[in-house]
């Protein structure tokens, strides 16, 4: 079983905790592969193999624009998440998942497993994406009157333990000008887009989905990627009451 929780929109240092908490629980085998589903308020993340020179501002301009900046743990480089953008960690067990190829996934097999979740959510709204050799995330191509591949989807976690933290950010209607105050990723001769912008550029009559609408339809491709049944938690004293019961 797959159960997921949708928490709205909170800062980063508070789904931080929470998913720390987590995956404690997790790794003790108190709750089930949890998927957390949110946005955050305007925030920088410099992950492991970031370099401080692909954030293009100083701290105090972020400071002015009330952009918060974290150095955490997960893969990847630098990233921006803001509002209009769906994130996701899941709290899963790699240990309970079956691969493909046989036995349970690896953190790389884990990701491209995301990766397809990701690119299933786009083509549920009519946009195709697809996988970049070597470039982990989720792409538009280039064609038609959009010259460059477009990133609509960055990717970078931590596993410890068998455990998997952090996850994704899938840009549903974001604000891009959040991304001018970085080299996403690292990434210096692609773009960023995002759903709302693609279904435009595709001349689509379609509007991008709430947030929440698109937690909720990245909620059910994990589970049918992951060949899960899908349970949507209440809330996450909810899922703590559960916990505390499985002791």
């Amino acid at each position: 079983m797959l159960q997921y929780l949708y928490l709205g929109r909170i800062p980063y240092d508070e789904a931080l905790a929470i998913q720390q908490e987590l995956a404690a629980l997790r790794l003790a085998n108190r709750i089930a592969n949890t998927l957390l589903l949110l946005e955050h308020p305007p925030v920088l993340t410099l992950g492991r193999n970031a370099k401080r020179e692909n954030i293009l501002v100083s701290d105090e301009l972020l400071a002015q624009r009330g952009v918060t900046l974290h150095e955490i743990n997960r893969g990847g480089d630098v990233t921006y998440h803001g509002p209009g953008q769906l994130v996701g960690y899941p709290i899963f067990d790699l240990r309970s998942l079956r691969s493909p190829k046989g036995g349970y996934p690896g953190p790389v097999d884990f990701v491209r497993l995301m990766e397809e979740t990701l690119i299933r959510l786009c083509a549920e709204h009519g946009i195709q994406s697809t996988r970049i050799p070597k470039l982990t995330g989720v792409w538009c191509a280039a064609s038609g009157n959009a010259q460059r591949d477009r990133k609509i989807a960055a990717i970078g976690i931590h596993v410890s333990r068998g455990i998997v933290t952090h996850g994704f950010a899938f840009n549903v209607a974001t604000d891009l000008e959040g991304f001018r105050l970085i080299v996403p990723c690292g990434i210096t001769d692609r773009a960023v887009t995002s759903l709302e912008a693609e279904l435009r550029l595709s001349g689509s009559n379609r509007t991008a989905p709430s947030i929440e609408e698109a937690a909720h339809q990245a909620a059910r491709n994990f589970g049918a990627v992951f060949n899960e049944q899908v349970l949507a938690i209440e809330s996450l004293d909810t899922l703590r009451t559960h916990a505390q019961a499985a002791q």
